[in-house]
């Protein structure tokens, strides 16, 4: 049988759930007792009627606009820089040397990423010099600060996409074929360059693969010369696959040849 003091314990969540549902249900049956005259405080007065005019309209609507920006930030930057291209050349890397979980995921993630801002630095310093400085003197509008801020990052986009590409998404967006790429709608230059991206990230892979395959399939027909056949083939080339990318000073070459790639 449970004492006085557990059974307490027991009710007490339920009690608390019930004081919440008591004052919220009070709070809507009377809400000018509550938010009408709004709440005093020294020096400060808060007004919760909600927006007396156009300009505290426009305040909402642009903390609203940068709400989504937020959270549409993370795509933003994997879809629209050289993100792309450096994590799924470093995925390709792990697998063909056959190392697992080496380097891990956040070391890949962690390195795309900060190859990312070295690449796309002179890309920022654009959007900082022609739109957000000028914004933040409100001196442009917010609809010239998204103009001014998209042009850029478009120009980046449009050198690292193949013209087949960017004419597929043209084609189906059903529009008439511009004379001039500049022109074209941000979100039509978007999924061409990373399709682009990826073609070029699985070209960069293919050829990672091929030294690391060359020295699985020697190793495999050395194993079968041996009578060894119970042996994985994988054990004894992994150590030959490292020795070969440690030997040609792979990282530098791998990781120079990528960001002179954006060049």
């Amino acid at each position: 049988m449970k004492t006085f003091h557990q059974y307490r314990i027991c009710r007490l969540p339920l009690l608390l759930a019930l004081l919440c549902l008591v004052s919220l249900l009070f709070l809507w049956s009377h809400p000018r007792c509550a938010f009408a005259e709004g709440i005093d405080v020294p020096g400060v007065h808060l007004n919760l009627d909600g927006p007396k005019g156009p300009e505290q309209v426009s305040g909402a609507l642009q903390i609203v606009f940068l709400l989504t920006v937020l959270s549409l930030a993370p795509a933003l930057l994997i879809l629209t820089t050289s993100f792309t291209r450096f994590a799924v050349v470093f995925s390709f890397l792990r697998t063909a040397l056959g190392t697992q979980q080496a380097p891990p995921t956040q070391v890949i993630v962690g390195l795309s990423l900060f190859l990312t801002f070295f690449v796309m630095k002179p890309v920022w310093q654009k959007i900082q010099h022609q739109a957000l400085t000028p914004y933040e003197q409100h001196t442009i509008s917010t609809e010239e600060f998204i103009n001014r801020a998209t042009a850029p990052l478009k120009d980046f986009m449009l050198k690292q996409t193949n013209e087949k590409d960017l004419a597929l998404f043209v084609s189906m967006s059903r529009n008439t074929r511009p004379q001039n790429a500049g022109v074209l709608s941000i979100w039509t230059v978007i999924p061409a360059f990373v399709i682009s991206e990826l073609k070029k990230a699985f070209q960069i892979g293919f050829m990672l693969y091929v030294p690391f395959i060359i020295v699985d399939m020697v190793v495999a027909s050395i194993l079968l010369s041996m009578g060894m056949m119970m042996l994985p083939p994988v054990m004894v080339s992994l150590p030959f696959k490292l020795m070969l990318f440690i030997m040609v000073d792979g990282w530098s070459l791998l990781i120079g040849s990528l960001v002179k790639s954006f060049h």
